[in-house]
């Protein structure tokens, strides 16, 4: 019952409110950004894969800026990184947004991160279960190891979590995702390179799709 029905309504019901207690936040980090990113824009959407393999838009703040090399080609992340940004995902104020795709129905609060719409094609049978519920602003992965944790071990605990779904289990994640974001644990300045948690060898397998 509470993971087919009271487990949306709750996550319709919070994210809900933390949007109207958050908007002023939301609202400062966002023209805060606009400046940062020299007019780029603050927000960026990504297409991930979410529940029973439907493909989204994933919303988040926009830390990086467009700026390019003089061949045309974007820098790389760390000079495109803006102290501002730098600041809002050490905070972990990027994933904010999301709080919209909770309410629209794409995500929850609690569950599997959402990951990249091509790792689909490279899932084994169990792996690929991660996607029997709704994809999480934050989950049982996260909150034991954060981007830290290869994909091997991160998909475990997604598929763990999804044989295991409960409120207590969700309040647990809760908790101690708001202990993490307190004391930054497990946070860093910028994204950790996928080829460093890449186990599984996903990277190899999609150039090797796309050569063919």
């Amino acid at each position: 019952m509470y993971k087919h029905f009271f487990k949306r309504l709750i996550d319709f019901v919070a994210s809900f409110i933390a949007l109207v207690i958050f908007s002023p936040l939301l609202l400062i980090v966002t023209i805060w950004l606009h400046f940062a990113n020299k007019g780029g824009g603050a927000f960026f959407l990504h297409s991930r894969a979410g529940w029973n393999n439907r493909v989204f838009k994933v919303i988040k703040f926009k830390t990086m800026t467009d700026e390019k090399d003089e061949n045309g080609n974007l820098l790389p992340d760390g000079q495109r990184l803006t102290k501002v940004g730098r600041f809002v995902r050490s905070t972990s104020l990027d994933e904010l947004p999301q709080l919209y795709n909770v309410l629209k129905g794409d995500m929850s609060l609690i569950g599997p991160r959402p990951l990249y719409e091509d790792f689909l094609k490279c899932y084994d049978e169990v792996q690929i279960r991660r996607h029997e519920v709704r994809p999480g602003i934050t989950g049982w992965a996260q909150v034991n190891g954060r981007n830290f944790v290869q994909y091997s071990k991160k998909f475990e605990y997604d598929v763990w979590y999804v044989d295991h779904i409960s409120l207590k289990l969700d309040i647990k994640i809760l908790w101690k995702t708001f202990l993490n974001v307190i004391q930054r644990d497990g946070i860093g300045e910028g994204e950790v390179q996928d080829e460093l948690v890449d186990d599984l060898g996903f990277g190899e397998k999609l150039r090797k799709l796309k050569e063919k």
